[in-house]
């Protein structure tokens, strides 16, 4: 399954009510540590919204698995933490308490016995890369699957992109090139037809996202996240086997 993440907005709840869920991504911090995180938010009648997702420690790419809710006041926010994606019933490994609003989840990360562990402050905002220059070719594979990606970018502009990917035993593959360069803030974004490929800084890495692009792909065929070094090596964004 793919990363989902969510954010619920104080000023968009009603607009929330509406929907069957929404999925947003944010970056930031947990104490000293780079953290991306994703939720998924599911809103319910009285206009609060259950949450769950995960988030990953950069550079080291430790994972976690969260869940809990966001109330309607104030965006109050609570989130169990564990090792596994299936949480109920199991103990938890910590628990995230603070505020969602205004685009902003902060807070204070607590042990499983309530002692204060670290605060934590994360933006939907992802800095801007206009100014962004880079030559990649670069491979990466775990398990069945291998991928080879080729981009070049000098200022923020798209030179060309290939991208593809193979799932072994069927063989089936992924082939992406001829990219249109989208406006897009917190990022660059590239579509061909509804497939979007986006780049994103992350600090020590800049991620590489495609969605929508099954008419690129055959039957079993995907394309994984990648994460690319400041040096051009690549590396697959999720630390665990699809």
């Amino acid at each position: 399954m793919r990363l989902l993440a969510a954010a619920l907005l104080a000023a968009a709840l009603p607009a929330y009510a509406q929907d069957a869920g929404e999925s947003r991504e944010l970056i930031g911090q947990i104490g000293g540590r780079t953290a991306l995180i994703y939720l998924y938010v599911t809103p319910r009648t009285d206009g609060s919204a259950r949450l769950n997702g995960e988030y990953l420690l950069l550079p080291t790419l430790q994972q976690r698995f969260v869940e809990g809710e966001r109330s309607k006041q104030l965006g109050v926010t609570f989130l169990k933490e564990g090792n596994s994606p299936i949480l109920y019933g199991r103990p938890g490994t910590a628990t995230l308490q603070g505020t969602w609003s205004s685009g902003v989840l902060k807070g204070t990360r607590y042990a499983p016995g309530g002692q204060l562990r670290e605060k934590f402050e994360f933006s939907e905002t992802f800095p801007a890369m206009d100014g962004y220059s880079a030559q990649v070719h670069c491979e990466s594979a775990a398990d069945r699957y291998t991928a080879t990606l080729a981009f070049s970018v000098e200022q923020g502009k798209l030179k060309s992109l290939e991208w593809r990917s193979k799932v072994a035993p069927a063989g089936h593959t992924c082939a992406l090139g001829e990219l249109t360069q989208q406006a897009y803030s917190g990022g660059l974004r590239f579509a061909a037809d509804r497939c979007m490929v986006t780049m994103r800084d992350l600090g020590d890495y800049v991620r590489v996202a495609a969605e929508d692009c099954a008419k690129y792909c055959g039957s079993q065929a995907y394309l994984e996240p990648v994460l690319v070094e400041r040096g051009g090596a690549c590396q697959l964004l999720r630390p665990h086997p699809r």
